[in-house]
């Protein structure tokens, strides 16, 4: 088990005047992603230069890096009990309890997403650039299913028992886990440009899912046809943005360096903070709802061009006020 640096914090007012925690010791390039555990307040992140860092975070903001891991190539997702997927082709999970790196998939491409299925009976899906979905016993090697794709995974979400996967070219798979291997249906996204992130929602009386694009604009869109009226998207970001969006509370982020947080049922914007001058790569909420995490980090949206010298890597923490994420009436 690899520690790093100190437990110290500093603040970044934004530009509502409210002041953020910056924490120590962040990655040292560009932050592809972050999870928090179910469980308690571990913050996993996922980085461009190879590594998965494990932060601890304290009620009041303090942090501190508790452990690293490496890829052979740059993380692309990462999720609870530490999984995470790189371009080096291959699945790993990381027990920080033992400091033990474990391979638990593989593949032909980049992992671009590892998320549990069943984390009870550890069992888990993996998407890739290589077109296919695997499902994998941890038990096992070898995955004990796979699925095609009609393109390049760019992101997957479980709800159980429901799943929904976005690839290349606008395609969205939804599957009941009941039966994994075959999808329940399959739509083009409603949104004109490339899918970015995709995410479930189960609480509501209703199944459904929220998509996010490159535009900029967030989709909502339910299960079952005779929801489709509820259907609806809207404009989050004034410029090409990155969203990400989640469940209930909703937290749209992007290039532009702003955040939203909304209300999906309500349709209401709930909470804006211009966060930095340049690009949010990704974000989380705590298990609990009061702590907001997110990166000021390049998100590779320009591709390489874009990738200018002194640009910024941090981790910043915002503190939940009740009336920002309360939800609203239901329209």
């Amino acid at each position: 088990m690899s520690f790093f640096g100190a437990s110290s914090t500093t603040t970044n007012t934004s530009t509502t005047g409210e002041k953020d925690i910056e924490m120590p010791d962040p990655p040292t390039d560009s932050i592809s992603s972050m999870s928090f555990s179910p469980q308690a307040d571990y913050l996993a992140v996922g980085s461009w230069d190879n590594s998965v860092r494990i932060y601890e975070v304290g009620a009041g903001g303090q942090s501190q890096g508790k452990a690293m891991y490496q890829h052979q190539g740059p993380v692309l997702s990462e999720g609870n009990k530490i999984l995470s997927g790189g371009a080096d082709n291959a699945g790993r999970m990381f027990d920080i309890t033992t400091g033990q790196t474990t391979q638990v998939a593989q593949h032909d491409a980049p992992v671009k997403v590892v998320k549990w299925v069943d984390a009870q009976s550890g069992i888990l899906a993996t998407g890739s650039w290589d077109k296919t979905l695997k499902y994998w016993d941890l038990r096992s090697s070898t995955p004990i299913a796979s699925v095609t794709l009609p393109e390049r995974c760019y992101t997957f979400d479980v709800q159980y028992p429901l799943m929904v996967v976005g690839t290349a070219e606008r395609h969205v798979q939804i599957y009941n886990l009941s039966n994994p291997t075959t999808p329940y249906k399959t739509i083009i996204s409603p949104l004109k440009w490339q899918t970015r992130v995709i995410s479930c929602f189960t609480a509501s009386p209703n199944s459904g899912f929220a998509v996010g694009s490159i535009e900029g604009r967030v989709a909502i869109q339910y299960v079952e046809d005779k929801d489709s009226s509820n259907n609806f998207s809207f404009k989050c970001h004034r410029r090409d943005t990155t969203p990400n969006a989640k469940d209930q509370a909703l937290k749209p982020s992007g290039s532009d360096g702003t955040i939203h947080f909304w209300d999906k049922d309500a349709r209401t914007r709930l909470k804006t903070f211009e966060a930095a001058p340049g690009p949010i790569s990704c974000t989380g909420f705590n298990r609990t709802g009061n702590i907001f995490a997110y990166a000021i980090s390049y998100d590779w949206s320009k591709g390489h061009s874009g990738m200018t010298p002194g640009h910024p890597n941090k981790l910043m923490l915002h503190a939940c006020k009740e009336e920002e994420i309360k939800k609203r009436p239901r329209k």
